[in-house]
């Protein structure tokens, strides 16, 4: 997954995030079922674009986050990229991510 990854390059402040995977069984072991598991709000940066052009000077104004950081998601939104195994992928604008968990 890693190569096919890499192919996608964020533009400005685009920022690519893989959503956490939902629990689908409690601590007891008891198997949840799909309608009762519920959305998770949580992901990890995967790519980052170089961030929005400043319209002044023409510069790009840094992002706040990097690869590797973790991030509270909108229960809503984002763009789904479906690469070729069957991992989801979501493109985010900066403005969208609610914050950056430590």
């Amino acid at each position: 997954m890693a190569a096919a990854i890499k192919r996608i390059i964020p533009m400005l402040d685009r920022i690519l995030v893989q959503r956490a995977e939902a629990l689908t069984t409690t601590k007891g072991g008891i198997v949840l079922p799909e309608k009762s598991v519920g959305k998770v709000l949580e992901g990890t940066v995967v790519a980052v674009g170089p961030g929005a052009r400043n319209a002044t000077t023409g510069s790009h104004v840094p992002i706040g986050v990097k690869e590797g950081d973790r991030v509270l998601l909108p229960e809503f939104g984002g763009t789904k990229v479906q690469l070729d195994e069957k991992k989801e992928l979501f493109l985010f604008r900066e403005s969208d991510i609610l914050a950056k968990l430590e």
